[in-house]
């Protein structure tokens, strides 16, 4: 059962449903790494999160609706999937990106993304939620001209990684 929020401010709202960084971090590997289970999830975390902060994370966004966890048989992975609701935080996690490059130190690997997301911008960010409804909701998908959104990010992804032998050169700042 959802708890009351403390107010009935949309921000506040919003905040409560995904509310700390790691849910946030937890939501953007999914949507953007594809990664379905607790042990992608737990060994592709570029952050190094806890095995326990993951489950607890995992158990408080399915109970607020943004994953569901799909029934595992005995000696089977479960899945995780995201809802409507968390693929319509894909312009949120644009801007989050967006505002993250402007404003923090960045590496290219991990900024690409969030340049690509950024340059495509509505259109992109509309391509790519229908994209996840195909892969996490079993929606039709749509015949599109050229390669899709979810081509161009992992494309700029390779090509970030490519000539990248130590990321940590390439830290940035743009002010």
């Amino acid at each position: 059962m959802a708890r009351q929020p403390r107010s009935g401010c949309p921000i506040n709202a919003a905040v409560e449903a995904f509310g700390d960084s790691w849910s946030l971090l937890v939501l953007r590997d999914i949507m953007f790494g594809n990664r379905r289970y607790f042990r992608e999830l737990l060994n592709g975390s570029e952050e190094g999160i806890a095995s326990n902060i993951l489950a607890d994370r995992l158990k408080r966004l399915t109970a607020s609706g943004l994953l569901t966890r799909e029934s595992a048989g005995h000696g089977k992975r479960a899945a995780y999937s995201l809802t409507e609701e968390a693929i319509q935080l894909v312009p949120i996690f644009a801007q989050l990106g967006a505002w993250g490059r402007r404003h923090r130190p960045t590496s290219r690997r991990l900024r690409v993304r969030a340049e690509v997301l950024e340059e495509g911008g509505s259109d992109l960010w509309d391509d790519f939620m229908d994209e996840l409804r195909t892969l996490h909701l079993g929606a039709p998908a749509r015949h599109r001209d050229g390669p899709s959104a979810m081509q161009r990010l992992a494309a700029a992804y390779a090509a970030a990684i490519g000539g990248d032998s130590d990321d940590q050169d390439h830290l940035s700042r743009i002010g």
